[in-house]
């Protein structure tokens, strides 16, 4: 949870930087997409390492890293040193983020990992809610290199946690680095993998676009909200908890590929109502997005660990690498869409990146069978 919670700190604070550094909103989302392209290069890598070396010692190491890398992020007097920190932070994440369906693979019987994945995007969902409310609520008291410096203190904490809780699985022979990066061409040429990954990449694109210039379209006429304020509309992500539960439950019923087309077709319908000029048609379209796209999301990382018949760490590092790819384009060019035309250019650009997204569903269907089969278990 803590991971993604210290992904988003400067989310809801990015008019505040624009403020103290005097930047405008595209370079202040680089605080955003800093750390979320770093996660896409690096989750890549802690695949097959954590094949190799095995999933809780990479897990708790790199979450003790990022307790001090967070801690840094208090200092820089510089934009450029605070988004070089970021991508530092960035660098660390996917020790636990990339892992952690890998680890849930390794823990869980077949027929129990889709219920595991969905507790484990819902605990994605909780830590981004409480990363952005969190950080909001302690930027409008006490500044914003205060919020960093609680959010270390609770990655530490974490840190201990895992290095106590977690279960140390035996890797499986023959799964050394090597092996596991072998694994990633054969990865690479299942069209049934390239679906999620493209699905997963133009999916998290739309949805950091709406939620990165978010605060903007709150600040700015008609609504004026404050940094406060601003924070607590993240509280729609709360929808997100139940809807990633309740994803996991509903594959076993309705197959994966309609499963995640549905999610995508919400998904949209809850951004163009962002479109709706009084605020509680645009909170109401926030939440139809987090049902949405949690209904997707819940669903497709399941899918890439049962398709992959081996290497699934890297499997899950390059679905995340692909979606963290995503992130870091849609915390970027929508800010353009948003300097050019406001908050309907904003819109435009991330319906069409869920559009893609719902195209690229199609290639889930040539998945395997038996996969299949087990993802809806």
């Amino acid at each position: 949870m803590v991971c993604y919670a210290d992904m988003y700190l400067t989310q809801a604070i990015l008019p505040e930087l624009s403020r103290e550094f005097g930047v405008g909103p595209a370079r202040a989302g680089l605080t955003v997409s800093a750390v979320v392209l770093a996660v896409a290069l690096a989750s890549i890598l802690y695949g097959p390492l954590s094949d190799a070396l095995g999933r809780k010692a990479v897990m708790a190491a790199s979450l003790a890293l990022l307790a001090g890398a967070t801690a840094l992020c208090a200092l820089p007097r510089s934009f450029g040193a605070l988004v070089a920190l970021r991508g530092l932070q960035g660098l660390l994440v996917p020790g636990m983020t990339a892992v952690s369906v890998a680890y849930a693979g390794d823990r869980f019987a077949r027929r129990d990992l889709a219920a595991a994945v969905g507790g484990i995007i819902g605990a994605s969902v909780v830590g981004g809610l409480v990363g952005r409310v969190g950080s909001g609520l302690v930027a409008a008291r006490y500044g914003w290199r205060a919020a960093f410096l609680l959010f270390a203190l609770l990655t530490a904490a974490a840190a201990a946690i895992a290095a106590r809780g977690l279960v140390a699985i035996p890797r499986t022979r023959g799964e050394g680095i090597r092996g596991a990066t072998r694994g990633l061409a054969g990865h690479l040429r299942d069209p049934a993998l390239l679906g999620a990954y493209l699905a997963g990449f133009s999916l998290f694109f739309g949805w950091i676009g709406i939620f990165t210039y978010l605060p903007y379209l709150l600040t700015g006429a008609p609504h004026r909200l404050s940094t406060a304020l601003v924070s607590s509309t993240y509280l729609v992500y709360a929808a997100g908890v139940p809807m990633s539960a309740a994803s996991g439950r509903l594959s076993g019923r309705v197959p994966p590929r309609r499963l995640v087309g549905i999610g995508l077709v919400v998904a949209a319908a809850g951004m163009a109502l962002t479109l709706a000029r009084p605020l509680p048609l645009v909170v109401l379209g926030l939440v139809v997005l987090v049902l949405g796209q949690f209904t997707a999301q819940a669903v497709l990382p399941a899918i890439v660990n049962t398709t992959a018949r081996e290497a699934k760490g890297s499997a899950s590092g390059l679905y995340l690498s692909a979606y963290y790819l995503g992130g870091t384009l849609g915390s970027v060019l929508p800010g353009y869409a948003w300097e050019w035309r406001g908050w309907g250019a904003v819109t435009a650009v991330c319906i069409a990146a869920v559009a893609v997204a719902f195209a690229a569903n199609a290639l889930l269907g040539g998945a395997p069978e038996g996969p299949r089969r087990a993802a809806a278990a």
